[in-house]
């Protein structure tokens, strides 16, 4: 799997809106309560609203769906294309005190600005 292209290629296409989000799932994650996973999606760390989980599962839907167009156009799979852009959002968009999940379930939280111990696909 080659990351960099596939993930350039992603944020191009979608312009973005992967990864948007509305004020109450922002404050969930700046809470920890939510958070992105090694698999290119969020996840709920402890419980949440009704009305937050709504918003984190379109997220997921509008991930998947961009996903889903770029692997048909690379001629990846859908998992190789969310773990590429997993890999750059655990590096770039998970701020101190903000959950995460690696490939292992375990939910942790960014100490400070010390780097996110990435899986070994993450090249």
């Amino acid at each position: 799997m080659n990351a960099k292209p596939m993930i350039a290629a992603l944020l191009l296409a979608t312009g973005g809106v992967a990864l948007a989000q509305g004020s109450e799932l922002a404050a969930a994650i700046d809470a920890g309560q939510v958070g992105e996973q090694a698999d290119g999606f969020l996840g709920v760390r402890g419980s949440v609203s009704d009305k937050i989980r709504a918003e984190m599962e379109a997220i997921n839907i509008k991930r998947r769906a961009a996903y889903t167009d770029l692997a048909g156009q690379r001629g990846v799979t859908v998992k190789d294309v969310a773990a590429a852009v997993g890999c750059t959002t655990l590096k770039t968009r998970v701020g101190a005190g903000e959950a995460y999940m690696l490939r292992d379930g375990v939910w942790r939280v960014r100490q400070g600005a010390a780097p996110i111990p990435l899986p070994d696909y993450c090249s």
